[in-house]
């Protein structure tokens, strides 16, 4: 019944990872951080798997926002969602 899907590979690759990156960027406007940082590990994780010369490919950007951008507001020295605890009245 479901079609099996094969890992991206090449111009499908980058596409997806261009594409994430915009999701990601949309989502960052609209104040949705959640979903953000979401779409934002989904493209890091397809980015890393592509060569220097695809991520050449990447509009600089998108690579730009995805790389150094984004990672003031969500790299590993930030605090995780989800963690900061309620004060009590």
């Amino acid at each position: 019944m479901f079609k099996e899907e094969k890992p991206l590979e090449g111009d499908a690759l980058i596409k997806e990872v261009c594409r994430r990156i915009r999701v990601a960027r949309s989502y960052w406007d609209a104040h949705n951080n959640r979903a953000c940082r979401r779409e934002r590990e989904q493209a890091l994780l397809l980015y890393n798997r592509l060569s220097k010369q695809e991520k050449e490919k990447i509009p600089q950007v998108l690579r730009v926002w995805l790389r150094y951008r984004s990672e003031k507001y969500f790299g590993s020295h930030r605090t995780p969602p989800g963690k900061r605890k309620k004060k009590k009245k």
